[in-house]
């Protein structure tokens, strides 16, 4: 053999040893130990060629599914239409939408209105497009991969959020109804429009920070961010169709006829006149975080819409505190965004969550013991959907034992559009909730006033 090619080998098993003597590494003793698997029962067999052959889903199917889902609550908020979010992650608006158009219904007996959610939507990607540019100039001095920096290129925008955006952008741009300012395919379909805005955001992100370098004017670097947001503006209006900024409209009932007289509006004049003004003073946010005390404020940066907008503040409280909130306002007839890790346990075809509604633990002979504050500190868990809260079933002793919410997933989606979910998994997955003050009590309003623990920006909670 030629002494090229024998040193060649001998270099090769050194490296080879090398690496699998590197600690940390699976060695083959360790190799060994872990593939000693004890021989297979029959039984086990089966499940294994079972699982190699079918949708494993299915085959961990739980006792939840055996019976039937409940229709009726002890406590129910009159029932709205259904909207469709389509391919967007716009739940948060369409949650905090139906809260709004809800109010408006049970002040203003016999009518009924629809927002719409394309315009308000053209005004939140300008907004967090701001939000991205300024914190961008705000950090322009750190080091490009400072993690503060990175974050805002790593998520210049989404079509994500929460009810704080609803908030901000209602007081700020006003409402409009659906009919005037119709949803376009681009706004139910939002991934295309958002690949090309990171796109432009991060590219603008760099201009910014190579002007910040070479030691412009504030006011210079002023005029560069609104040139670039000009061009969003065009891109934006472009998929979306341009904003109105009047309008007529006459209101009408559940039946689609005309109640009173047309009249003409701005976006702000009829925010007003349908009761969606003050919206920050009305509401408290709390939330159920067991990674953090309880009864103290926490506050997320950067978790907002508008740069001169609201973070996501809440007061933390343990669930049977926020049940009780939950219950008192479905009674006053109030419906409440909340939110949800709504993929867990999820029986989409029927519309149900339950912790029984699979059990994968048996069918792979393990177990999964993880309690609620464990699945945030892991990432296991988040906050990831946004419905409207809107019933109760309650047992003799008043307790919980299912919630509904509406779902923006259109009505032929579970249950006519609506998921109900149990006592037990809305205490492992529920975790924000928006209170009308009036259901809250005079200890819990004034601790909500607390000054607030700040959050990172990159926590699961964002």
């Amino acid at each position: 053999m030629n002494k090229k090619i024998i040193l060649t080998v001998c270099f090769c098993g050194m490296a080879l040893i090398s690496h699998a003597q590197k600690a940390g590494g699976i060695t083959p003793r360790m190799l060994s130990e872990i593939t000693a698997q004890p021989e297979k029962t029959q039984a086990q067999k089966a499940v294994r060629n079972a699982v190699i052959n079918n949708d494993i889903q299915l085959l961990a199917k739980g006792e939840a599914q055996r019976f039937p889902i409940p229709a009726h609550f002890s406590i129910e908020t009159p029932q709205q239409s259904i909207h469709n979010q389509k391919s967007s992650g716009r739940c948060w608006m369409f949650s905090g939408m139906n809260v709004l158009r809800s109010d408006f219904a049970r002040a203003n007996e016999g009518k009924v209105v629809e927002f719409s959610q394309g315009q308000l939507f053209i005004w939140d990607q300008l907004e967090k497009s701001n939000l991205m540019l300024q914190g961008i100039i705000d950090t322009g001095k750190k080091d490009l991969y400072d993690p503060e920096v990175q974050f805002f290129f790593g998520m210049p925008l989404s079509d994500g959020g929460t009810f704080c955006g609803v908030v901000d952008l209602v007081e700020k741009y006003g409402l409009v109804p659906q009919c005037v300012a119709p949803e376009t395919f681009s706004s139910e379909n939002t991934q295309r429009i958002d690949q090309i805005l990171k796109s432009k955001l991060r590219e603008y992100g760099l201009q910014l920070r190579k002007s910040i370098a070479a030691k412009k004017k504030p006011s210079a670097i002023e005029s560069e961010k609104t040139a670039m947001l000009k061009d969003i503006y065009r891109i934006l209006t472009t998929a979306y169709g341009e904003p109105v900024t009047e309008f007529e409209y006459a209101h009408v009932d559940k039946n689609g006829k005309t109640v009173g007289e047309k009249k003409r509006y701005t976006p702000l004049e009829f925010a007003k006149e349908c009761g969606a003004t003050g919206l920050s003073d009305r509401y408290i946010m709390v939330m159920n975080d067991p990674r953090h005390e309880y009864h103290k404020v926490y506050e997320i940066e950067y978790d907002r819409h508008a740069y001169d907008g609201h973070n996501w503040r809440y007061l933390n409280l343990p669930m049977e505190e926020i049940e009780a909130l939950a219950i008192a306002s479905l009674k006053g007839g109030q419906k409440m965004y909340s939110s949800y890790d709504a993929g867990k346990y999820f029986d989409r075809a029927r519309g149900f969550n339950s912790l029984d509604n699979y059990n994968y633990a048996d069918l792979f002979e393990t177990s999964f013991p993880m309690n609620k504050a464990e699945r945030l500190q892991t990432r296991e868990s988040a906050s990831s959907h946004a419905m409207t809260l809107s019933a109760v079933d309650l047992d003799e002793a008043g307790k919980p034992r299912f919630w509904k919410v509406e779902n923006s997933w259109g009505s032929g989606s579970g249950q006519k559009g609506c998921v109900v979910m149990t006592a037990e998994w809305f205490r492992e997955y529920m975790f924000r909730l928006v209170v009308e003050k009036k259901y809250v009590d005079e200890k819990l309003q004034q601790e909500a006033l607390q000054q607030p623990v700040m959050l990172d920006f990159n926590d699961i909670l964002f």
